[in-house]
């Protein structure tokens, strides 16, 4: 099963994705695609890191390796959250050879179609606003917005979080 859980920036996505991958019963691994560029992030990885490590998972960094993990852990007796999609793009769209993001993009995709178990993607929509001003944010906007099309595609469930209230667009 593929579940998409997409909103803005403290909507409560996560905590929902979360719960939904608890309810499973499954074995839970959680994928975090951040890095620390600064001590307050820093902070904010070790504060999730030991809250996970309370609850019972199983903690995998990949802030860009993502397809590679998923291969690796996805099993039928998992459930994956990856939390979030959108940090994962930044990693790669900050590269300096940035020129691999749709082979990139694809493979995950296909590795998506191809995975056995749960997996509950975590991600910002960020397509809401205005048109930013700065090439590089741009096509942050665009890679993002097609990357959740695409997904959502595949998806069995995608669900959409503000103030910590689902709506359910595809079930």
């Amino acid at each position: 099963m593929l579940e998409l859980y997409l909103g803005g920036a403290r909507s409560g996505k996560s905590r929902l994705a979360e719960q939904r991958v608890c309810a499973s019963k499954l074995q839970r691994i959680y994928v975090a695609t951040a890095t620390a560029g600064d001590s307050e992030m820093a902070a904010r990885i070790e504060h999730h890191q030991q809250q996970r490590e309370a609850d019972d998972w199983r903690t995998v960094e990949a802030p860009e390796e993502l397809s590679a993990v998923i291969r690796q852990y996805a099993t039928p007796q998992t459930a994956i959250l990856v939390d979030c999609l959108t940090l994962w793009l930044s990693n790669w769209l900050a590269k300096e050879d940035d020129d691999n993001w749709q082979q990139v993009k694809g493979q995950f995709l296909h590795t998506l179609q191809t995975a056995p178990g749960h997996l509950v993607l975590v991600s910002n929509e960020v397509g809401q606003g205005i048109v930013p001003l700065g090439s590089l944010t741009r096509r942050f906007v665009d890679e993002s917005g097609r990357l959740h099309q695409d997904i959502a595609a595949l998806a069995d469930r995608v669900v959409f979080v503000t103030a910590g209230l689902e709506q359910v667009l595809k079930n």
